[in-house]
Order: structure tokens, then sequence, then C-alpha cells
């Protein structure tokens, strides 16, 4: 079994190649679609937009992981869902 450290390093890479290569690939789109080159600032702006996009679906993910493992969709409380009647559970 691999430490916690080695698992997030592991992943920090993976979600590093993930999003250098969706920023090569979106730039390779662009300039075939005839939108031309890509200064620095258009470079900057592509990174940092496909790499916020990344981390906020692994931030997300992992908090939906978190909370099914914690048990905290089992303990919402649905007594005024208006779909429920007043003595179901499930």
């Amino acid at each position: 079994m691999t430490s916690p450290l080695v698992r997030l390093l592991r992943n920090l890479l993976v979600a590093g190649l993930v999003a250098a290569g969706s920023t090569v690939g979106i730039a390779a789109v662009w300039r075939a679609i005839g939108g031309g080159e890509l200064n620095v600032h258009g470079w900057i702006a592509l990174s940092l937009g496909v790499l916020g996009t990344v981390a906020l679906a692994w931030v997300l993910m992992g908090l939906a992981f978190k909370s099914d493992r914690e048990g905290w969709d089992e303990r919402v409380d649905n007594t005024f869902d208006p779909g429920r009647s007043a003595g179901e559970d499930s």
C-alpha cells in the first residue's frame, strides 16, 4: 500500500499532465479554426483556465467521495420534502 503523500503526488502529476495535454490540444484546435497564434497572455489565461477547471473537478469529486464514505447523505433531514409522507424514512 502506498503512502498518502505518494498518492497525492501521483494524483497531482496526473492532474498536471491532463491540464497540460488539454491546454496544448485546445491551442491546436484554436489554430486549426483560424484563431491565430496565442501570445504569452493567451497561453497564461488558457493554462490557468484549464488548470482551474481540473482542480475544481478534482476537489468536487473528492468531496463527493468523502461525503459518501462518511455517510453524510444518509443523515439529511427530508421531513420538509413535499414528495414524502411524514412517516417515510427512506
